[in-house]
């Protein structure tokens, strides 16, 4: 059977209290048995690789990270599968796709983006409490095309546990 994917998406330069969370919603993650995607960089998307790869579960090739450029070297070291894209911001559409759910914390205009695109392919989005889109968003409808919400997630511990009972 196919382990689950689920993307952890927020800024790339990310204060110490959200990467805290990024790092907590990794571990959570992968030892409840799903693997990680992020775009590969810093901020959220390493501190996320980060604790995913502290989970007492963890085995290589949990951790993917698709890069907006075309050098696998340019990942964060917590990645253990480098995918370059050459797309630039482009990227975020592949990071989207290849998850079954997605789980925001904070974020800008990229995040935003993701968080959309998320929606519109009929994916599980789900908003962390944190300054920015993530919080924003939680608990309410993007658009008129879904009968749901972005779910609301007070904390890393509450976003795994959605992600489980809605995915399984």
């Amino acid at each position: 059977m196919r382990r689950r994917v689920v993307a952890v998406i927020g800024n790339g330069l990310a204060p110490p209290e959200i990467c805290a969370i990024a790092e907590e919603l990794g571990k959570r993650l992968v030892e409840r048995g799903y693997r990680l995607v992020t775009g590969g960089l810093g901020g959220v998307m390493a501190a996320a690789s980060r604790g995913a790869r502290r989970a007492s579960s963890y085995r290589e090739g949990d951790v993917l990270g698709i890069l907006p450029g075309s050098d696998p070297s340019e990942a964060n070291p917590h990645v253990d599968i480098a995918i370059p894209s050459g797309l630039g911001i482009a990227r975020n559409a592949l990071v989207v796709q290849s998850a079954d759910a997605v789980i925001a914390v904070g974020g800008g205009s990229g995040t935003l983006s993701e968080m959309a695109m998320a929606w519109q392919l009929g994916k599980l989005v789900v908003g962390v409490a944190a300054p920015g889109w993530s919080e924003r968003l939680a608990g309410s409808p993007i658009d008129e095309r879904r009968d749901d919400t972005v779910e609301r997630a007070a904390s890393a511990e509450e976003a795994v546990e959605i992600v489980a009972r809605r995915l399984g």
